[in-house]
């Protein structure tokens, strides 16, 4: 056992230790369940007080042992009834001398368990967000920073025409903002099942207090755990709101999946232009001393892998409920919304990590633009030379014969000669001078909106994290 109280001597999740905040650990907790679970029995039995139900002293004495979670005693109660909702019902009861007898009243476990999910799912929306909001402020800050430096774009993982690098970062940060959009209607959105009994219809809270009064009861419920609920239900809230929310996570699990994969190939020596920080001491591989691998962006790459495939359960939990509801999305639901949060906590994690502290290459940079930049600045020579006057098919052959002549001579390692031989191609300087032609193939003229757009988009995002 290290000194966090973690026991290597069974099998761990890597979230237990590795993976993920102690935030988002400590929300998916066992021990933050049964709390919640217990606020809910309290709030149950507020609710009932106010109706005469139940005595102030029951109420304040379920209250008093909220936080006195003992996982080892309801483990034990569990071992024998094999219940683990009811375990902790009679775990609670215990210490409530008073109060003990009126736990969960009226109710069915899944009065209590998925409004404690509900709660859990919003407070690690509320965590995600947060990241999220740093992720977008340091990618909109990076776009301002580069929104005018020219970089060599690919196509088919070919060399293309220019971007710039501020608009490259803006594609990614242009999802992510879609994300977080997309998680903060959810977050609002998101509801619990309510106090409804076995089937929904609430036939169980109206014996206790009168179907005349069952729904204001539950609304008092509602306020007291400040949570909003389906108005329709049966012995579970919706499942495809699992569904929506698991979809979501994983679209943001796209969107870093796509920044992770394409800085590892930005950082491969044959591009090297990006790459992850790398610390100090870092070792890169056990054999190979030399290797800077971009560990954290295949990690992002790994773990988003597993992100993407859960909405698929979460679909098959939602359809395959049968009836009022079976038991056959409950065992992988402990697992499913645990890890889709922890992965996508670890996911934003990585992902700041790497951009607070990414590296830009700029002579990698301006040694592709050099390369590769002078093919693409061929289509501007093109409209050019026919807007003078010339035939478009017969300067389309010049320029293509130009350039796979050029092609193999980058291909053997040498300077890029295309600029020099497109400027004194006598054809060509029957309509354009070799200034002109100069000018036509210097890239940093050809990068369109890219810069202008990027800085829009950067200060849209500032203006949208300020809301």
């Amino acid at each position: 056992m290290d000194n966090n109280g973690i026991n290597f001597d069974r099998y761990l999740s890597p979230f237990s230790w590795r993976y993920a905040s102690d935030e988002m650990r400590s929300i998916w907790s066992e021990t933050t369940k049964r709390r919640l679970w217990r606020k809910l029995w309290a709030a149950l039995a507020q609710a009932q007080y106010e109706l005469g139900l139940v005595s102030k002293e029951q109420v304040e004495d379920l209250r008093a042992h909220v936080d006195d979670i003992d996982i080892s005693r309801s483990l034990q109660i569990e071992a024998e009834i094999h219940h683990d909702l009811m375990a902790e019902v009679k775990a609670f009861a215990e210490q409530c001398s008073t109060g003990g007898g009126i736990i969960h009243l009226g109710a069915t476990s899944m009065d209590i368990e998925d409004n404690a999910d509900a709660l859990r799912m919003r407070d690690s929306l509320d965590l995600i967000l947060d990241k999220l909001g740093q992720l977008l402020r340091l990618l909109a800050e990076k776009m301002a920073a580069y929104a005018d430096l020219p970089v060599i774009g690919f196509t088919h993982l070919q060399p293309a025409e220019p971007t710039t690098l501020g608009y490259r970062l803006a594609f990614y940060a242009q999802d992510l903002l879609e994300d977080w959009n997309q998680l903060r209607r959810l977050r609002a959105d998101l509801k619990g099942k309510g106090f409804k009994g076995a089937v929904g219809t609430g036939a169980s809270y109206a014996e206790l207090v009168g179907t005349e009064q069952v729904e204001m009861f539950e609304a008092r419920l509602s306020q007291l755990i400040d949570l909003p609920f389906f108005p329709i239900s049966n012995q579970t809230y919706p499942r495809k709101q699992d569904y929506f929310v698991l979809c979501a996570l994983a679209g943001l699990g796209a969107s870093i999946y796509k920044f992770a994969f394409d800085l590892r190939l930005l950082q491969s020596p044959t591009v090297g232009e990006w790459s992850e920080p790398f610390a100090a001491k870092q070792v890169g591989s056990s054999a190979m001393p030399f290797k800077r691998n971009p560990i954290n962006a295949e990690k992002i790459n790994s773990l988003a892998r597993s992100l993407a495939q859960m909405p698929a359960v979460a679909w098959n939990n939602a359809a395959h409920t049968l009836l009022e509801r079976t038991l056959d999305d409950s065992a992988n639901r402990r697992s499913l919304l645990p890890e889709a949060f922890l992965i996508s906590d670890e996911l934003l994690r990585t992902a700041i990590r790497i951009v607070k502290g990414m590296q830009i290459n700029e002579a990698g940079i301006a040694q592709n633009l050099a390369d590769y930049a002078p093919f693409a600045s061929t289509e501007r020579v093109l409209m050019a030379s026919v807007k003078a006057g010339a035939d478009r098919q017969e300067m389309h052959e010049r320029l293509r014969s130009h350039a796979m002549a050029a092609w193999q001579a980058v291909r053997q390692g040498q300077p890029n000669p295309l600029v020099e031989m497109v400027a004194t191609d006598p054809i060509l300087n029957q309509y354009l001078t070799a200034e002109q032609l100069k000018m036509l193939m210097q890239v940093d003229h050809y990068v369109g909106i890219a810069p202008q757009h990027t800085r829009d988009l950067s200060k849209m995002i500032m203006e949208h994290l300020e809301t």
